[in-house]
């Protein structure tokens, strides 16, 4: 069985082993490709300015994965052409469909990606200009083959003309206009080539050979050579279907055991079949079944207690009977209570999500369904869909609560976070308390939630702005609550905040939690969201292009469940890789950088933290930085240390410390600055030096001194301060140590 797909990066471990057998094939079919060019097939995936064309490549793989053949295309977006690179066979195989397969794609590709054209070189299929035999065989079978689709070479221009001296079986430049009978136009023609020519070809094309083959484009419009090779009326020029690749879709087949018949219960087996009769029509889908998967995933981010007390209840509950937590004792892990009908409530968050028999399981089968759709992600397919219930984002590590029982995104997210940085996107009306409790302590993992201000909505306890996250998950957490009434427009002003911050952190993968509870009309919800909303939702969140896993959480008004999920889906795989039309600036922007510098008692430990993970300093040195931070807590101005706090949507990153010399007018030290490692090389230390220099000349300074060592270990340091204009004023020997002195730079503010 043969499957073609697109390869998005070298990331995962299934793309590197394709892009290896990429790289055989071209190394074994094209000898004269040089190896550093082959080797950058993964840079220029990752990094579309290498060329300043997006690179896509489609390999065709059998179900051992095995590639068979591969297509490479550069999109360039601003003109709008696509220019197929290579294209090519594994053992230089012709015949069996697979090349028309390989074309087919191709074109698909190129007409979802809007171009007005796709582009390619052929070499010269007449004797004069090609007099080797055999590649003029090849040469003309080449050409035939794509006469079929009416691509032809464009004629009456110097496309062909040697770049040197001596060069001979100059290629043709092929057109395929796809699906479009417009003429092909001579300014977008000499605009295709002057990319091609200047980008393609940078190293071996000069500037004047460059304007010479532009300017020889005089007819508009651009003529075609007339066919040689196929009837016109036998050419198939249509796009026969589309490259949009399907969703695995992967449905929990044992949810409906799971079902509470009690009046009001609104989490009903309903909503998946709801759902899934939406879905089947649409196309986007293929359905992946569920795999098994051990325990241990979830005891990797719920506590085996908590594990073990659901198997355990659940199967000794009667059929078709529910017990509901009624008693919340403060919890004290060494006395939990001995009762049942109490025991629940230390588990529970809450007096209507019931244990009964087949919760378990049905939550158990849920996990499998998570977990798989995160394999199909590190197996290479790039949007996954787990429909599931009960739902799971309001577990935590050690209860349950809020309809669910496991928190199927967090185990999924947790799976793929041994491949690499995820963040969890949740959509649903109530805040993601679970994945925040399980994450809060992390930084590999970043949770973020969109939900109804906990003052009016459940789970009320949590998903307040200030919720951060902890230690090493400090600023990993953001909570964007809204109030009573959302409509789309200030629905997607704030996920353009929650896409920004993940932008920013950089993930591998993204797990949405999806919600449609969000929708109008909804009994849990108090929000306006229709199915255009879903879609643009969709949208803004696929504009990320990241491999992604949607799970389903809430959503309860039958009526428009099937409605609003087809439609964030058709926004989800609607969305464009949108390609930069320019260069990225030479600074980074860092969205959510805040300053201040008033101190906080949380702050010792905070910088503690962070001067001892740059690994610079030694243990006695991170005892002072932690030493000042305490003084100016309990002395005020009176110490005579001034600090500035650069936080990361509520992270500290970076600080100075400074403050003026005794006995001198205007004179200022520098005691202190430290960047984390990860804004290391960002221009956050440059950025701290600015803003310590603006309020030392505020409040009067004119001269800061700053001290370092003369260790070799300290020579960026020194090259550090010298680009940010200070001058070496003075050096004392021995200062420090034998062979450890001290070096004093100083800069003069104007």
């Amino acid at each position: 069985m043969l499957k073609i797909r697109r390869i998005y990066d070298d990331v995962l471990p299934i793309n590197r082993e394709i892009l290896k057998q990429v790289q055989q094939i071209l190394r074994t079919r094209f000898n004269a490709v040089p190896e550093e060019e082959i080797e950058q097939i993964g840079e220029k995936l990752r990094n579309p300015f290498k060329q300043r064309f997006r690179t896509i490549l489609l390999v065709a793989e059998n179900l051992r994965r095995r590639v068979l053949g591969f297509a490479m295309v550069l999109h360039e977006p601003v003109i709008g052409f696509c220019y197929l690179d290579w294209i090519a066979l594994a053992g230089g195989k012709t015949g069996g469909g697979l090349g028309s397969a390989l074309y087919d794609r191709v074109r698909g590709e190129a007409v979802d990606l809007e171009a007005r054209g796709l582009f390619f070189e052929c070499l010269p299929d007449d004797h004069e200009r090609c007099p080797d035999e055999a590649l003029l065989r090849e040469n003309r079978a080449r050409l035939r083959f794509y006469e079929r689709y009416g691509a032809r070479p464009i004629v009456d221009s110097g496309y062909e003309t040697p770049v040197k001296p001596g060069d001979t079986c100059m290629p043709h430049l092929v057109y395929d206009g796809l699906d479009r009978t417009a003429p092909l136009r001579r300014d977008f023609v000499q605009k295709v080539v002057r990319a091609i020519l200047e980008r393609k070809y940078a190293e071996y094309c000069p500037p004047d050979y460059v304007n010479r083959v532009v300017g020889s484009f005089q007819k508009d419009p651009v003529p075609l050579r007339p066919f040689r090779y196929v009837k016109p009326e036998a050419v198939r020029s249509a796009v026969e279907g589309r490259s949009i690749e399907q969703i695995a879709l992967v449905v929990n087949d044992k949810h409906d055991i799971h079902h509470v018949h009690e009046h009001g219960y609104v989490e009903a087996p309903v909503r998946v079949s709801t759902i899934r009769k939406a879905l089947d029509p649409s196309g986007l889908f293929a359905v992946s079944p569920p795999r098994a998967f051990g325990e241990k995933h979830i005891t990797a981010v719920h506590d085996a207690d908590l594990v073990n007390y659901l198997r355990r209840a659940c199967a000794e509950m009667p059929e078709g009977k529910s017990l509901y937590p009624y008693i919340f004792p403060i919890r004290n892990k060494t006395r939990p209570p001995k009762e049942p009908s109490v025991l629940s409530g230390y588990y529970c968050i809450d007096t209507f999500t019931p244990i009964n028999r087949n919760a378990y399981p049905a939550a158990r089968r849920g996990v499998d369904c998570a977990l798989t759709a995160a394999a199909e992600i590190l197996a290479g397919r790039r949007i996954a869909y787990a429909l599931v219930r009960p739902p799971g984002h309001h577990a935590e590590r050690c209860a349950f609560g809020g309809f669910c029982y496991f928190n199927n995104n967090a185990i999924a997210a947790n799976f793929l976070s041994a491949h690499g940085r995820v963040a969890i996107l949740d959509i649903d009306y109530h805040h993601g308390n679970g994945q925040q409790d399980i994450f809060y302590r992390r930084s590999d993992v970043l949770t973020i939630s969109i939900h109804g201000h906990p003052k009016f909505a459940y789970p009320y306890f949590t998903g307040f702005e200030d919720e951060r996250g902890e230690g090493e998950g400090e600023g990993f957490n953001l909570n964007l609550p809204l109030p009573e009434t959302v409509d789309g427009e200030l629905y997607a002003k704030t996920l353009s905040r929650a896409i920004e911050r993940i932008a920013a952190f950089k993930p591998l993968f993204l797990v949405v939690a999806l919600g449609l509870d969000t929708a109008k009309g909804d009994p849990t919800g108090t929000w306006r969201l229709g199915a255009r909303d879903f879609e643009n939702n969709g949208r803004m969140i696929g504009d990320l292009n990241l491999p992604t896993v949607v799970v389903q959480e809430g959503g309860y008004r039958n009526r428009t469940l099937g409605t609003s999920a087809v439609h964030f889906f058709k926004g989800l795989v609607a969305a464009r890789v949108k390609a930069a039309e320019q260069q990225p600036a030479a600074r980074e922007n860092m969205h959510g950088l805040r300053w201040r510098d008033t101190l906080e008692p949380q702050d010792p430990e905070r910088i503690r933290r962070l001067v001892t993970v740059t690994g610079f300093f030694n243990p006695e040195e991170v005892d002072v930085a932690e030493e000042l931070v305490t003084e100016r807590l309990a002395k005020g101005e009176a110490s005579g240390y001034y600090f500035i706090m650069a936080e990361h949507y509520g992270r500290l990153v970076g600080y100075a410390c400074y403050g003026p010399i005794a006995g001198s007018a205007n004179s200022f030290d520098l005691y202190w600055i430290a960047v984390h490692p990860e804004f290391q090389r960002r221009g956050l230390g440059r950025r701290l030096i600015k803003e310590t220099e603006r309020r030392i000349h505020k409040a009067g300074g004119r001269r800061i001194y700053v001290d370092t060592s003369q260790r070799a270990e300290y020579a960026s340091t020194r090259i550090f301060y010298e680009n940010c204009g200070y001058r070496l004023e003075a050096t004392l020997k021995d200062f420090y140590a034998p062979g450890d002195g001290k070096a004093i730079y100083l800069k003069i503010l104007k």
